[in-house]
């Protein structure tokens, strides 16, 4: 009988303990270097102001014919933008961390010029999801990212 009392003690401070440490988590498990499941680009995640942001760190089309000077963003649907440079492009901007999701952001496409609504999630520790979108979420396109360790 005391045997699973204790059992039974021991499992509810488990659950305790695991609904104060999901409500207590910061977002802070993206940030680091990703990169894209076709191997075509990088990001590196950081936070700043308590927003989350991903900058290109590297990506097949990034640099010019001579593998050092950094393409510009020639792409972009605004003229005055055209001049900034591929490598270090902020391309994931403002997202805010609620529960198991990184939501109320923007995605940079650089190949098309265009931003669109985003969301995060993590499929494991090691694996996001980027999901871009026109309006509403289910018209949109998800791409997994893996962790470099």
């Amino acid at each position: 009988m005391k045997t699973r009392i204790f059992l039974g003690a021991l499992l509810f401070l488990g659950l305790l303990w695991n609904i104060a440490s999901g409500q207590t988590r910061t977002g802070d498990e993206i940030v680091g270097t990703w990169t894209m499941e076709t191997g075509e680009s990088k990001i590196r995640v950081y936070k700043q102001n308590g927003a989350f942001f991903g900058k290109m760190v590297w990506s097949k089309d990034m640099y010019e014919a001579d593998g050092k000077t950094s393409r510009k963003d020639i792409n972009n649907a605004n003229v005055n933008l055209r001049d900034r440079f591929l490598k270090d492009l902020t391309i994931l901007e403002h997202f805010r961390f609620d529960k198991d999701e990184w939501s109320d952001g923007r995605i940079y496409d650089i190949k098309s010029g265009k931003t669109y609504s985003c969301t995060i999630k993590l499929k494991n520790p090691d694996v996001m999801l980027v999901r871009g979108y026109i309006g509403i979420s289910l018209l949109g396109k998800t791409v997994s990212f893996n962790r470099v360790k």
